[in-house]
């Protein structure tokens, strides 16, 4: 199974920006949990932790398209470093505005700069890649390798910022989220060797989203983002509400594993069914999944049922990325990828907002049943348009299939 992850690495350049990407994008997993534990402790409410770490999002959703477009305009190198500069400091500011007692609105206006600021490092990572390898065999193990790396980020990077926030000091996480962030994002920028060229001045018209595909799978990544948002801020609750608030990164982490370990699984197989048919399978595998979240009072059987869970996110997700790269023109590529962390990052938003009302409102153990609801919707979007998902190279693939 190590054998074709391992080929990847003798590509010239590949180490160097998969583990400076690595870095820069661990607190991806962190920042959202880091903002929900500091801001619930400090105000005693979930919902307007949920808010804050909302605003976060639906910034850093609305901004991602525009980063990427500038960055398929201008260069990798030359936008991501002002942005992670500004961000780092934006962030800065949310934590001393907390530490003070600063008015509730400020707490808001720094988080829109947080996640405005933040960049979709993984898209980034994906672009080097796509740029690198073209349309080859192992673009499928590359993607794959970087979803895994994402889950072993999500494994690692809640039970991080728990632990140290809950142990060790209330900024304790968000400080480790900050200097992960800029280091690792800087290491990035500045290994220009493997950038992908910048887009031409005549190709700068047009966007990705008007493509039908793209907008679909927008749709779909909206509902899930949805679904990990709600997850996150719900099982924070759910631990607390059982007496081990600790361990609620732990089970984050739970959730992540299973997505880690199937990742691992579906980048090593050769697939013969087509790209959309994989998307299909995995998203209702997802929901089928998620349902016995609805029935459990136990923290370690939760643990199970979120590992359980998670097994269907990476194969989605990388079935994603990948159709996008089909259905994207190259020198839109950044840009189309970024689309995908839009819709996740306004999920989240959605999901982190809902989840806290509700959870204030109803208990944390009633308000996953809007986590589950989340995942059927998602199902019902990719099924419901599926025929977008299309290719010239599927249609060619579903042809001499039903031709065999």
């Amino acid at each position: 199974m190590v054998g074709p992850y391992r080929g990847l690495f003798s590509t010239p350049g590949a180490k160097g920006f998969v583990i400076a990407g690595f870095i820069g994008r661990m607190p991806m997993s962190m920042l959202g949990i880091g903002v929900v534990l500091l801001i619930s402790a400090l105000t005693g409410s979930y919902a307007t932790a949920g808010a804050i770490s909302a605003t976060v999002s639906i910034s850093y959703a609305v901004a991602a398209p525009l980063s990427g477009r500038l960055v398929d305009r201008y260069g990798q190198a030359r936008v991501l470093v002002p942005l992670v500069l500004l961000h780092g400091a934006a962030l800065v500011t949310l934590m001393l505005l907390a530490e003070y007692d600063a008015p509730l609105w400020t707490l808001f206006a720094s988080g829109v700069v947080v996640g405005g600021a933040a960049t979709s490092l993984g898209s980034m990572v994906r672009a080097r890649w796509s740029h690198l390898l073209g349309r080859s065999a192992r673009l499928h193990t590359a993607f794959s390798f970087e979803s895994v790396a994402d889950e072993v980020i999500f494994v690692a990077g809640p039970a991080l910022v728990t632990g140290l926030t809950t142990l060790v000091n209330l900024y304790a996480g968000l400080i480790l989220a900050l200097v992960s962030t800029v280091v690792g994002t800087i290491a990035f920028a500045l290994q220009r060797g493997t950038e992908p060229p910048v887009r031409p001045a005549g190709q700068q018209s047009g966007s990705p989203i008007t493509i039908p595909g793209v907008a679909l799978l927008s749709c779909v990544f909206l509902a899930m983002g949805s679904v990990f948002g709600s997850v996150d801020l719900t099982t924070v609750a759910f631990a607390e509400e059982h007496g081990a608030k600790a361990v609620s990164g732990l089970l984050l982490g739970a959730f992540a594993s299973g997505s880690m370990v199937s990742g691992l699984w579906f980048g090593f197989r050769d697939w013969k069914i087509t790209l959309r048919q994989r998307f299909v399978r995995g998203l209702a595998v997802f929901a089928v999944g998620l349902t016995p979240i609805l029935l459990v009072g136990d923290t370690r059987i939760m643990a199970v049922v979120l590992f359980f869970a998670g097994l269907a996110i990476s194969p989605t997700v990388i079935t994603g990325y990948a159709l996008v790269e089909r259905l994207v023109p190259g020198h839109l590529l950044t840009e189309g990828m970024s689309w995908i962390s839009t819709a996740v990052g306004f999920g989240v938003a959605i999901g982190a907002w809902a989840a806290g009302r509700l959870t204030d409102t109803f208990g944390p153990s009633n308000a996953y049943a809007f986590s589950f609801g989340c995942a059927l919707l998602a199902v019902a979007i990719g099924i419901g348009g599926n025929t977008l998902l299309r290719t010239p190279e599927l249609a060619t693939t579903e042809a001499r299939t039903t031709a065999s």
